[in-house]
Order: C-alpha cells, then sequence, then structure tokens
C-alpha cells in the first residue's frame, strides 16, 4: 500500500514524469514551430533556405556551392536553434509564471524578441557577412510570422505539457 506522502514524493517536481513533461514541453514547442517556420520561409524564399542557415556556420559560400550535406546541416541547425528557444520559454516560465498563464499575449511578445534578437545579434555575429539591411516591410513580416509560427507553438506547448506551479493555487488550467 501506498501511503499520502508517498503519493506525494512520487508525484512531486523531481519525478521522472514531470522530467518527460519537460523534454516534451520544449521537444514539442520546437519541432512545431520549427516546422512551420522552415516550411513558411521556403515556401516563401525557396527550397535552399536550409543553405542559408547552414551558410551562418560555414560561410557564405555554404549557400552557393552547398549540396545535400550541407542542406542536411541547415535543418539540423534550424531545429537546434528552435529548441535553445523553446528551452529559453521554458527556463524563464519557471521564474515567471505569468508566462504559462498568459500564452497568448506571452508567445507573441516571445516571437517578436525572437526575431529582434536574430536578426540584432545572431545574424550579425555570423559567418554570412554578405547580407544587407533587410527594408521595413520584410523586417515587419518577420516580426509578425515569428510571432505566430514560433512564439504562439513554444508558450503553448510549455502550457500543456509543463505548467509552472504558482505558490498555493497548483498548476493553471
Amino acid at each position: 500500500m501506498i501511503s499520502d506522502s508517498e503519493s506525494t514524493r512520487v508525484s512531486g517536481p523531481e519525478s521522472p514524469t514531470r522530467q518527460t513533461n519537460v523534454v516534451l514541453a520544449i521537444a514539442v514547442g520546437a519541432f512545431i514551430g520549427g516546422t512551420v517556420d522552415i516550411l513558411w520561409a521556403c515556401i516563401e524564399e525557396g527550397w535552399d533556405i536550409p543553405l542559408y542557415v547552414a551558410a551562418g556556420v560555414l560561410g557564405p559560400q555554404a549557400a552557393i556551392r552547398g549540396g545535400a550535406g550541407t542542406w542536411v546541416l541547415g535543418l539540423i541547425l534550424h531545429f537546434c536553434i528552435a529548441c535553445i528557444w523553446a528551452t529559453v520559454y521554458y527556463l524563464a516560465s519557471r521564474k515567471l509564471p505569468f508566462l504559462t498563464e498568459y500564452p497568448l499575449i506571452c508567445g507573441l511578445n516571445f516571437g517578436a524578441w525572437v526575431e529582434l534578437f536574430m536578426n540584432l545579434v545572431v545574424m550579425p555575429l555570423s559567418a554570412r557577412h554578405d547580407r544587407d539591411p533587410l527594408p521595413l516591410r520584410y523586417l515587419l513580416e518577420g516580426l509578425a510570422m515569428k510571432m505566430v509560427v514560433i512564439g504562439l507553438p513554444i508558450a503553448y506547448s510549455v502550457r500543456h505539457f509543463a505548467p509552472a506551479r504558482t505558490s498555493g493555487r497548483g498548476a493553471p488550467s
């Protein structure tokens, strides 16, 4: 027979089920957001977009001379970046429980910050130094797209699979 104290201990935050939910929250958010993001970009700009992602590590010639291996590397890098963003949101939600309480507004806001960080920090530091500044129209399109296709899937995935525990109230429904 399992006593109440034992069942509470098993279902605590360090239980295997809780850890699986963390991995699931990050993986599902990153997979959905990353898939929609890369498909959208490929449909809009062409199916060589993963070559340009790989060029951020390998240099601008990778986008021109890259083959199937470079294309796959770009796809893997894209999903690694999506996993990093999902992890950032999950970790922030542990300190700021409102991120799981209000996933719509927080997810949209997070997606905007992702786009700004990628354009203002990551891209200038990448190996692709040939990138010209984008016209305002493209910046706004990118901002709106990241808000919807990256921010929302990650926010709702974290809310669904790993809701933040609030003191005294339990997990938000």
